[in-house]
Order: C-alpha cells, then structure tokens, then sequence
C-alpha cells in the first residue's frame, strides 16, 4: 500500500491550498474599515492591531460599561507604550484616531472586515452572524475569532456562507505573532486567501488549518496541560516540580501550571472540554477532575488570585523537588504525548508541516516546533515511549498515531518544508 506521509511545496497542490506553508509576502498594510464585536480583552487587542495597522476601526459591544472600559484601558497602555519609547505621541494618539466605539451594529454598515471576539457560545455566535448578513455588505467578510467552535457550524447560520471564516488570534493579540486562518467547509477559497493577506499585512504569522476541533495549537497543546495533570494526580510529582521540569529539562518558557494560571483555568477547562466533546469524547483530550474542581471553585489563576498557585500577596510559591531522573522522565512524558499529537495532526492533514511547527513555537512559545523534534530524537524512541504508556495503562490515551508507527518502521524524517 501506498501511504504518503510527506508534505513538500512539489506536492502540496495534491490537497487542498489550505495545506500550503504560510510564509509572509505582503509589506504594506491594507487599509480598510474593520468592525470588531466584542471588546473583552481579545476584542480590544484585535482593535489595537488593527488600528495600528492604519485601519478604521469600530468595536462594538452590548455592555455600554465594558466598552468605556476599553476605551480607557486602551489610552492607558498606549500611555505606557509611549513613556517606553515604544511608539511617539503621534502613533498613539493616530491609534485612538483610527477607533471609534460603536453602541449598535448598525455602525458596521461600511465594514470591509468584521471579527466576531464574544462569549464561546455557538447559539449567541449564530445569532450575530445572522444580525450581521443584514447590514454589512455582500463584499464583507465575517470572521470569527474562536477557539473551539467549529467555524463550519457558525457559517451554517448565514444566508452567504461562503464569506465566513475564522481568524484565531491568540491572547495578548497585541504581542503574540501567531494567528491562525481557518476555512470552514462552506468559505470561498479567495476569502480564505483574502484573510490571510489582510492579517499578514498586520504584521502577524498566519497559519491555515483545517476546520477540526482545537485547530492547530488548541488541539495539539491539549497533553502538554492533560498529561502534567495526569501526573500530579497518579502522585509522581506536584505542581512545582512538573513546571520545573519543563522549563529545565524542556526548554519551555512556563510549566504547565503556571501557563495554565496565566491563560486562565476557566478558558482552559472550556477549551479541553469542548475539544474533548466534538471530538466524540476522544480519550486523548479527556478533561481531569482536578481542572474541573478548579473551574467550580472560581480558582482560574492569576486573575483571581488563586489557581493551581496562591498568588496572595507574601504568599510563599512552592520549592520543586530538583531530582534530575524525576525532571527528565516528566519532560519526556509530556514531550512524547506532544509529538504524538503533533504527528497525528499531520496525520489527518489538519496543516502543513510548516504551520504546524510554525504554530507551536509562536502560539504557544515552544522551543522547537514538535515534527522538528520527533526528526531530532527520532520517530522510532517517541514510539518506544509510547508503547511504554500504552503497555503500563493499557489505555487509548496513549494509542500512538499510525503515521507515528509508519515513520519510525520505515525510519524516515518528516519533511518540514
């Protein structure tokens, strides 16, 4: 049987262009009329983006409070961008320009663009969409920027589905580069090209991925959160020590805890727990008891003062237990579950392999993208670890992919072009 497993720019056309690495060509910025719903702190960085980026800019929001908010929060970081010598006077102040702050949709009348920052609720999102079509013109794209909702399910809603799309920003959007560009089964694929040109004309790396639970980085990030949990939970280490593995050993900027204390264990638990749902309660992206204990008691991290970590003041953080064996079978464990899921993702032809080590390093800060790792220590040692897991659990969690299997038989190198 013939099974190709190799993506290159000499057979990428075999699928659809979604597949093709994203490498930024365009240098000047589009300048455009963007709409922006939602004006939480993902609302208001997409704005900022694109109102430095010369682009006229409305954001919207239901609550009159929030906005002012936004508006305020906005003149304040600019503030402090321009005490930093970080941006003049006269960028910020064009910045504040380029915003206007709408009180009802009607104002989108004009949008080129409209991005869609609100509540993970696919109900809500629908209803938007559907406000939407009936004031914007035919010419403008809706996008949404959600993490876990399939886009397929929010373009279903409007009359035009062919100009919805995803465009995934990743939090803070005014600093992390990655966004990721995801058709849904209905877009045109001018709209899909068309969006990624305007994001890169931002200045940001865009990735195209395929329109499956978690996209990219949500999907194949889930065991670096899931299997530090399952580790803290079988009593092999705590939190302390799990995090210093993986910045001592790894190479990570932040430990699995701590990374999930600063996202936020609300949007972590909502996220692991939507990507387990849609994809049919797969056991790989099962959600622990311990995040859902966090999530009930309201402990979400840093921005409630209390999480995996008590960030109260003169709080004393926790010693790791600095046993180097212990630290090395930690980050190997997780390390391997990684490529595991970064290798079935190629698999199932979620992205190129390009975008998906792309997405890894600059959504989520890893060291190296996670193919480039599997060529780096080898398919057939990540398997062996794998099977290890599998034989000692005897559980689909740890079922290694098939293409995992078919590299490390053949010992072949994943091409990353």
């Amino acid at each position: 049987m013939l099974f190709l497993y190799k993506i290159n720019n000499s057979n990428c056309t075999a699928f659809n262009c979604n597949f093709a690495p994203s490498n930024k060509t365009t240098t000047h910025t589009l300048k455009m009329i963007v709409g922006i719903i939602g004006s939480g702190a993902m609302g208001a960085g997409i704005a900022q983006v694109a109102a430095t980026n010369n682009c006229t800019v409305l954001v919207y929001d239901s609550n009159a409070e929030a906005l002012s908010k936004a508006e305020q929060k906005l003149k304040t970081d600019l503030s402090k961008l321009v005490v930093k010598a970080k941006l003049t006077q006269a960028e910020a102040e064009a910045i504040i320009t380029n915003t206007t702050y709408a009180t009802a949709l009607a104002q989108f009348a004009q949008c080129d663009l409209v991005i869609e920052a609100i509540v993970e609720n696919l109900e809500v999102k629908k209803q938007v969409f559907t406000t939407l079509e009936t004031i914007v013109s035919s010419q403008c794209i809706l996008a949404s920027n959600t993490s876990s909702i399939a886009i397929t399910s929010i373009a279903a809603a409007c009359a035009n589905a062919e100009r919805v799309v995803g465009i995934h920003f990743f939090n803070p959007a005014t600093i992390m580069p990655l966004v990721e560009i995801i058709p849904a089964l209905q877009t045109n694929n001018d709209i899909t090209l068309k969006s990624k040109t305007i994001i890169d004309s931002w200045g940001k790396t865009t990735v195209v991925a395929k329109d499956t639970p978690g996209f990219i980085v949500n999907r194949i990030a889930r065991p670096y959160y899931g299997e530090a949990i399952r580790i803290y939970e079988e009593g092999i280490a705590d939190f302390a020590t799990i995090d210093w593995a993986m910045r001592e050993y790894g190479g990570f900027k932040m430990g699995p805890f701590e990374l999930m204390d600063f996202i936020g264990n609300d949007v972590n638990y909502k996220v692991t727990e939507t990507v387990w749902q849609q994809f049919f309660y797969e056991p790989r992206f099962k959600p622990s008891f311990t995040q859902k204990n966090l999530f009930d008691a309201q402990y979400f991290g840093r921005k409630t003062g209390r999480g995996y970590y008590n960030y109260a003041p003169n709080v004393v953080q926790p010693e790791p237990d600095k046993n180097e064996m212990l630290a090395k079978d930690i980050f190997t464990r997780i390390l391997c579950m990684l490529i595991n899921e970064a290798v079935d993702a190629l698999y199932l032809k979620i992205a190129a392999p390009a975008d998906i080590d792309n997405a890894m390093q600059k959504g989520v800060n890893y060291p190296k993208g996670l193919l480039h790792w599997c060529n780096q220590i080898g398919a057939h040692v990540v398997l062996a670890h794998m099977n290890e897991l599998y034989n000692t659990y005897q559980e689909d969690r740890y079922r290694p992919s098939i293409l995992l299997k078919r590299l490390a038989q053949n010992g072949e190198l994943i091409d990353l072009i």
